[in-house]
């Protein structure tokens, strides 16, 4: 399947992906009845977005069988200051010890590594998606 090209990330709008948000990541069922999850995620350099999930979860199945996905990123201290991101799977890391690292830089990026939280991620079936951001709706506040 051919991917759609990447949007181009304006400086603002990759300064504030980096920032440390919770999003909220859109997928829609096999019946097409939509679902919702609060994650969190990571901007790569080459501005594709990492997110990584148990891989029994709903929305990672949802992503396997259609690779499209909606995330919205809402500034918590200014919930209406926010971005919304239609994206693409272009990667799935089903290689189980490189979703585990992934889970734990993430856990470290949020400050949830503690040993007991690392300990039980490192014992999880896990899966990472590299998503290609396709479209950006630039909320920010000027």
């Amino acid at each position: 399947m051919d991917l759609p090209p990447q949007a181009p990330l304006s400086d603002r709008v990759r300064t504030f992906l980096e920032g440390r948000l919770y999003p909220v990541l859109g997928t829609s069922g096999e019946d097409g009845e939509p679902h919702q999850a609060v994650i969190w995620y990571r901007l790569e350099p080459d501005d594709r977005i990492l997110v990584n999930s148990r891989d029994s979860r709903r929305w990672p199945a949802d992503l396997r069988r259609d690779g499209r996905v909606s995330l919205a990123f809402m500034d918590v201290a200014d919930p209406f200051n926010w971005i919304g991101v239609q994206a693409v799977v272009e990667e799935v890391v089903d290689d189980v010890a490189k979703a585990r690292d992934d889970i734990v830089e993430l856990a470290v990026r949020y400050d949830e590594a503690d040993d007991e939280s690392v300990a039980g991620f490192r014992s999880q079936q896990r899966v990472s998606f590299r998503l290609r951001i396709v479209a950006v709706h630039d909320h920010l506040e000027d």
